[in-house]
Order: structure tokens, then sequence, then C-alpha cells
């Protein structure tokens, strides 16, 4: 069973940027495909950017062009870039495998004036 914990949240003003990272457990991180997920108050939890281990990204709509995700398989770590923040992206981010295992504490992101 893979662990993660996720740091870097905050709070931004609208356009700002933040870079999120999760440490990953696990001896075979570099073979799973690693996604950002969020919940906003009220909402499910969606899926906003995916990496493979082959290191092919997807991204939803909502944030295509404003955010990036990465890895370091060495590091067992995967990031996510996210410029251009909107109140709208304000939710607790969570990283997981894809499709979700156990979830992590997650690390909330406020985007206010």
């Amino acid at each position: 069973q893979v662990q993660f914990v996720e740091s870097g949240g905050g709070l931004v003003q609208p356009g700002g940027s933040l870079r999120l990272s999760c440490a990953a457990s696990g001896s075979i991180f570099s073979l799973y495909t690693m996604g950002w997920y969020r919940q906003a108050p009220g909402k499910q939890r969606e899926l906003v950017a995916r990496i493979s281990g082959t290191y092919v990204t997807t991204y939803a709509d909502s944030v295509k062009g404003r955010f990036a995700i990465s890895r370091d398989n060495a590091k067992n770590t995967v990031y996510l870039q996210m410029n251009s923040l909107k109140p709208e992206d304000t939710a607790v981010y969570y990283c997981n495998t894809d499709p979700p295992d156990s979830w992590g504490q997650g690390t909330q992101v406020t985007v206010s004036s």
C-alpha cells in the first residue's frame, strides 16, 4: 500500500502561483500513474491532473494551460505547479494513484483577495 504526504498549500491571491509536493512511500512508485485530486466544500473530489509512469500527462479542462504535473521518481515525489490561480481553485488538494488507493491528509489551497 502506498502512502502520501502532501505539502505546499496556502493562501494566495487570484492570479498567483503555488507549487504542491507529494512524497510517496513504496519501492515501485515509478510504475504508478499518479494524480492530483481536489475537493472543494460541498463538492465531490475530482481528478485535475494525471501523469503516467512514462510521463504522459492529462488535465481536467478547468485547469488546462494553468497547472502542470511532474514527477521525480528518484525522490518518489510528484508535483503540481499551479499558475493563474482563481477563487474556484480553492479546495483541499490530494495526490494519489490513478485509480486511487487510501487517501492522505491533503493540503489546503485558498485563492482569495
